[in-house]
C-alpha cells in the first residue's frame, strides 16, 4: 500500500546559527512552521528568540544554516525581496498620517495603484472593527486600536509569514487579553502563517498551535501547548513553563523511592 506524501513545511529554519565574534547567539537552530499555523518562540530575555525572528524577517544574515519559505531559499535576500511583514512592540506609526494612511503605507511603497489601495484598506478596516476610523489621526488612538492598525498595516500586503515581535508587551493586562483572542481568531480566519515572539507562557499557552520553547540559543522544547505544558522534556522547561514539581528520589535496581521526610508530623 502506498504511503501518503508529507507535505514540505512551509517554513523552514534549517541548522540556523549567528554568531557576533566569539558570542553565538543562535546555536543551529531547526523549525519548521506548516501553513497557517502560529508558532510561538518563547523564552526569557537574551535567549536568541528575536534573533531568530529578524532572521527570517532579514534584518539579521545567518552565519550558518539557511532559510526556505514555501520552497524559496530567502536566506540571503534582503527584507523587502522576502514578502513578509513585521510587527514590533512599538507599533512603528507614522504620527503624520491617518489611520487609513497607516494601513495602505506598505502598499503604496510597492507601486499598487490608488483604487487597489482604497479596496485593501477598506477591507483591513472591516477586519479589524476599524469602520469609521480610516480618516482619524494615530494620535487619537488607544493602545488597543493603534495596534490593530499595526496589524492591519501588516496584513494589507497579503505576506507570506506574518512576524510578530512582542506585539502586545506595552498594554495593559486587560486591553492584552481582549486582544490576544482577537489575534487569534483573526489568524485562524485570515488563515496567514505567523510566528509570535513573547516571554509570557500565558500570551504562548493561548495563542500557539505549537510552541518552541527557547534557551541560550536552542530550542529546549518544541510542541503543542497541552505537550510543552504537561510534558516538558526537561527541568528547564518545566520551571519556565511552571510545572516543576520536583522530588528526590533513590533508585535501587530496578525500583525507585524516595526518602520518607525527616521533619515532626503534626
Amino acid at each position: 500500500m502506498a504511503q501518503t506524501p508529507v507535505a514540505a513545511p512551509y517554513l523552514h529554519a534549517d541548522a540556523v546559527s549567528v554568531s557576533y565574534g566569539a558570542t553565538r547567539v543562535l546555536d543551529r537552530v531547526s523549525l519548521t512552521v506548516a501553513r497557517g499555523e502560529l508558532v510561538a518562540l518563547l523564552g526569557s530575555s537574551g535567549c536568541g528568540k528575536t534573533t531568530l525572528l529578524r532572521s527570517i524577517a532579514g534584518f539579521v544574515v545567518p552565519t550558518e544554516g539557511r532559510i526556505v519559505v514555501d520552497g524559496r531559499d530567502i536566506t540571503r535576500l534582503p527584507p523587502e525581496a522576502r514578502g513578509t511583514a513585521m510587527m514590533v512592540q512599538s507599533y512603528a506609526l507614522w504620527p503624520h498620517m491617518n489611520v487609513a494612511a497607516n494601513i495602505g503605507y506598505g502598499l503604496r511603497m510597492r507601486g499598487k495603484p490608488r483604487d487597489e489601495i482604497a479596496k485593501r484598506v477598506g477591507e483591513m478596516l472591516r477586519l479589524l472593527q476599524l469602520e469609521g476610523y480610516g480618516e482619524r489621526a494615530i494620535g487619537a488612538l488607544s493602545g488597543g486600536q493603534k495596534q490593530r492598525v499595526a496589524l492591519g498595516r501588516a496584513l494589507a500586503v497579503d505576506p507570506s509569514v506574518l512576524l510578530l515581535d512582542e506585539p502586545m508587551s506595552n498594554l495593559d493586562y486587560r486591553v492584552r487579553l481582549e486582544l490576544r483572542h482577537e489575534l487569534r481568531a483573526l489568524q485562524q480566519r485570515v488563515g496567514i502563517t505567523a510566528i509570535y515572539v513573547t516571554h509570557d507562557r500565558e500570551e504562548a499557552l493561548t495563542l500557539a498551535d505549537r510552541i518552541a520553547v527557547i534557551d541560550a540559543g536552542r530550542i529546549a522544547q518544541l510542541g503543542t501547548p497541552d505537550e510543552v505544558f504537561h510534558r516538558p522534556v526537561s527541568p528547564f522547561v518545566a520551571g519556565f513553563m511552571g510545572a516543576d514539581n520536583a522530588i528526590d528520589v533513590v533508585r535501587s535496581g530496578d525500583l525507585w523511592s524516595w526518602p520518607a521526610s525527616t521533619g515532626s508530623g503534626g
